[in-house]
This record gives structure tokens, C-alpha cells and sequence, in this order.
């Protein structure tokens, strides 16, 4: 009988583990997202410079994390630096660094667009009204980029929310792990247990970032210049 299946997501604590899960999962993403807000941003500014040792150094980071997939990131830096260099670094840390690293391109390509794509006269206007560089960019600049940034921001938070489901493969027990738990302990008894396990992994993702992706539409569509 299918809905046998049914009754392991009810026994126990297994339910209750599920969601447990789901908290390490959106604890990892939110985390590395603040983390790429702050960095990203700082990155961002960086990449406008004309200094050209500058430009071709951002641009090469860039273009690294780009092309490297997140799951060869998280090899490289939980089982290759980490043991290489005798660091004592958890499955949770390696995930945060690796996901802030990706953000913080991300987010950095997101802020230098979004100044590139601001007026230069504003610049020059600040500048005649007697403001430093950095007073334009804290109180000209930085506003509006925010505007722009934020809508395409928490979008990357979704992002990240579906890829911590790669984390399972560094021993992180996070919702996926959870979910492999409780199917392998119950796969005599509930040969059906993986329908309706992942099935509600999958709901429990979509019920963690639908909201986040109408929001951010909500802000595109409601900040638009």
C-alpha cells in the first residue's frame, strides 16, 4: 500500500527531524547571504575602480567563481584545504565560506552594475557641491544602488536556499541528510518511505522560497525608476 509510506514522516520524531533540517538549511543560506551583502557590496565598489591591477584581479575572481561549480568548491576547500593545511573546519563552516565566496561575486557584479549604470553627472554634481568621494557614494550612490540591488539580492537567497542541498555530499545533516535518515532506517518496513519523504522535502523548499520570490518580484515591480 502507498499511503503506508505516509506514516514514517509520522512516527517518532521524523517529522519534527524534517523540519530541524530545513533550519540548518535556511541558517547556512541566511548567513552566507549576510555575509555576500556586506563583502559583495565592498567588492562591488572595488570593481569600479580604473585601476587596471585591480580591475583584472576582481574580474579573475569573478569569472573563477563563476565557471567553478559549487559542488567542486565544497570539495575543494572541506576536503582538500582543510585536511592539506590540518584545519579543524566543520561541514557547516566549509558551506558558509563557500556560499559567501559565490554571493559575494554575485552580489558584487550585481552593485558594480547597478553604480555603473547611474549617471556620471551625479558623481559631478556632488563633487562641485563640495562633497568627498566617499560622502557621493554614502549618501548619492549607495541609495539608489540599494533600490536597484536588493529586488535581484533576495532572489540570490533563493539560489542559495536550493543549493545547500549539495551540502548532504560533506556529511552536513541538513534536510536532504535528514531525509536519507529516515528512508535507509525505514526502507524494510515502508518501501514507499522515498515518495512521500522527498516529496515533502520538496514542499517544505518550495514553502521556504515562494514567498521570498514573490517578494523580491514585488520589490522589482513596485521600485522600478
Amino acid at each position: 500500500m502507498q499511503d503506508l509510506g505516509l506514516q514514517v514522516l509520522f512516527q517518532g520524531n521524523n517529522f519534527l527531524r524534517l523540519l530541524q533540517g530545513l533550519g540548518i538549511t535556511l541558517g547556512i543560506a541566511l548567513v552566507s547571504v549576510l555575509i555576500s551583502l556586506v563583502l559583495g557590496t565592498i567588492f562591488g565598489i572595488i570593481m569600479t575602480s580604473h585601476h587596471f591591477t585591480i580591475r583584472l584581479l576582481s574580474k579573475t575572481y569573478l569569472e573563477f567563481i563563476r565557471i567553478m561549480p559549487q559542488l567542486v568548491l565544497l570539495f575543494l576547500i572541506y576536503f582538500g584545504l582543510a585536511r592539506a593545511f590540518n584545519i579543524n573546519m566543520s561541514g557547516e563552516i566549509a558551506a558558509i565560506l563557500v556560499f559567501s565566496l559565490w554571493g559575494t561575486a554575485e552580489i558584487g557584479d550585481l552593485v558594480r552594475g547597478a553604480i555603473t549604470s547611474l549617471p556620471s553627472h551625479q558623481i559631478e554634481s556632488g563633487l562641485a557641491l563640495g562633497l568627498s568621494k566617499n560622502q557621493v557614494y554614502r549618501h548619492i550612490l549607495i541609495p539608489q544602488m540599494l533600490r536597484r540591488l536588493l529586488p535581484q539580492a533576495i532572489n540570490l537567497v533563493t539560489r542559495m536556499i536550493k543549493t545547500t542541498s549539495l551540502i548532504v555530499l560533506i556529511g552536513v545533516v541538513e534536510m536532504v541528510k535528514t531525509g536519507q535518515q529516515i528512508i535507509e532506517s525505514n526502507r524494510l518496513g515502508y518501501p514507499s518511505a522515498a515518495l512521500w519523504v522527498y516529496g515533502v522535502i520538496l514542499i517544505l523548499y518550495f514553502i521556504s522560497c515562494y514567498p521570498i520570490s514573490k517578494f523580491a518580484s514585488y520589490l522589482e515591480n513596485n521600485w522600478k525608476d
